[in-house]
């Protein structure tokens, strides 16, 4: 899941931060000391949870709910994130997710993170059957293919034929807020057009399967998972960096015979 904290105590927010990344499944993609920087890192960002100081030198963190939907394009979870227990019912009216307290109770914020991956997981499989509804809808099966090539178009006009059992894995460039294609024989990842969604490249061959939010891997590559890690064959055997996600853990093992 993609993160985003405000709080205007730096050493506090990075505190934070840290635990959520080496902990949890999560990306924190930054943390802003006041709430117009906050306001400008969600509207770029588009995080799928916020974590909301209370009190911030330029706004009240409740304020700062009521202008959070002019900001946010897509579902996103706020957590309160106080030092203060008299804020925590007027959060709740105000449709926060839930409230954590400082100083952080590991306990606590363990709670909260699962019930993150818990409403997550929901999302996904509502935006699968809706999508297999669309897709079933349009009379369309899958993308085009033709002598097992894919067929990618990377901008409006111009596009690129791929050999599908040459595709190792799809991962998420959030620079540039797009899906990436990692073939053989290519030095540099193939961006894909903006438009394509983790649904649409799933739908393509029903080897390739979500492990991390942004990673889809094609599992006739795969050796073995160690640390969570993803470790592939060659060509693909340098490639180190591909976690398994908790919410996608158990789906991956599902999917083979487990002796």
């Amino acid at each position: 899941m993609k993160v985003v904290i405000i709080d205007d105590d730096k050493s506090s927010g990075k505190a934070l931060a840290d635990l959520l990344e080496t902990k949890y499944d999560m990306e924190v993609l930054g943390c802003a000391l006041c709430g117009l920087d906050g306001l400008a890192m969600v509207n770029r960002y588009q995080p799928d949870v916020l974590f909301l100081d209370v009190q911030l030198p330029d706004v009240n963190g409740l304020d700062f709910l009521d202008k959070l939907s002019g900001f946010v394009h897509r579902r996103c979870q706020v957590v309160m994130y106080t030092a203060y227990d008299e804020y925590i019912l007027t959060a709740f009216r105000k449709q926060a997710f839930d409230v954590l307290l400082k100083p952080i109770n590991p306990q606590e914020l363990d709670t909260i993170v699962r019930r993150l991956e818990k409403e997550a997981e929901k999302e996904a499989e509502k935006e699968a059957e809706k999508e297999a509804e669309r897709v079933v809808g349009a009379g369309v099966k899958n993308a085009p293919v033709a002598n097992g090539k894919l067929l990618f178009y990377t901008n409006s006009v111009d596009f690129r034929l791929v050999d599908k059992e040459n595709v190792c894995l799809f991962q998420y460039n959030h620079e540039v807020r797009c899906w990436e294609v990692v073939v053989a024989d290519n030095r540099k990842p193939i961006r894909l057009k903006r438009s394509v969604k983790s649904t649409d490249l799933l739908a393509l061959a029903p080897h390739f399967m979500q492990v991390n939010q942004k990673f889809i891997v094609n599992i006739n590559y795969l050796i073995e998972v160690v640390d969570n890690v993803c470790h592939f064959y060659p060509p693909f055997d340098e490639i180190d960096y591909v976690k398994v996600g908790r919410l996608y853990r158990k789906k991956l093992i599902d999917r083979f015979l487990s002796i």
